[in-house]
């Protein structure tokens, strides 16, 4: 099963938005969506900020946020 994940985010004084469709290969679709946050950090030279992150629908945002914050500790 495939989702649609959108991440909005601001870099370099810049608001973005990048979307893709991925397969949930027995994952959570918030690990999914932290992936995805993680190789758009990795492409960009500036620091990027998580706004919002939408799957197929619902704000999963805060999830995501956690994730973050949970690899960081």
């Amino acid at each position: 099963m495939n989702i649609l994940i959108q991440i909005f985010y601001t870099t370099n004084d810049n608001s973005v938005l990048r979307k893709g469709n991925f397969p949930l290969k027995n994952k959570k679709p918030e690990e999914v969506a932290y992936d995805f946050w993680k190789w758009i950090k990795r492409e960009h030279p500036y620091p990027c900020k998580l706004e919002k992150v939408i799957s197929n629908g619902e704000d999963l945002t805060q999830l995501v946020k956690n994730l973050e914050k949970a690899a960081h500790e």
